[in-house]
């Protein structure tokens, strides 16, 4: 057993070397797939797509709603993200929330730490 891993391990150091000395790995034909495949259901389209498309909302709220649209026509994190101008590791969380929790995902989770003890300034004021 310890030769597999021997041999298990030499072949991952192999491949991590490779993509980084040898060539880029998303051209080598090493694609990333999620295994969360996102299905939206007529309610969860209308609802997505109004978000997407309002522009009085927060821009967080508006750039979620539009990597969940991409990401039910099929397209990968990686061209999500592209498009988007955000990092993969953002959409591929943003997909797996919404993968589990639906909708309910995509609001902002309480943060930790204490609370603000001074509302925000209003930028009239000086």
């Amino acid at each position: 057993m310890t030769g597999f891993n021997l041999v298990d391990n030499f072949l991952n150091a192999l491949t991590y070397y490779y993509c980084i000395f040898g060539a880029a790995c998303y051209e080598i034909g090493m694609p990333r797939h999620s295994p969360f495949h996102i299905v939206l259901s007529d309610s969860e389209k209308r609802e997505l797509s109004r978000r997407a498309a309002k522009y009085t909302l927060p821009y967080f709220e508006v750039a979620r709603a539009r990597m969940i649209l991409h990401a039910a026509e099929g397209l990968p994190n990686d061209e999500i993200a592209r498009r988007l101008d955000t990092r993969r590791e953002v959409v591929s969380l943003w997909r797996k929330r919404f993968f589990t929790e639906r909708l309910a995902g995509l609001e902002e989770l309480p943060r930790p730490g204490r609370p603000r003890s001074f509302p925000p300034r209003s930028r009239g004021a000086s």
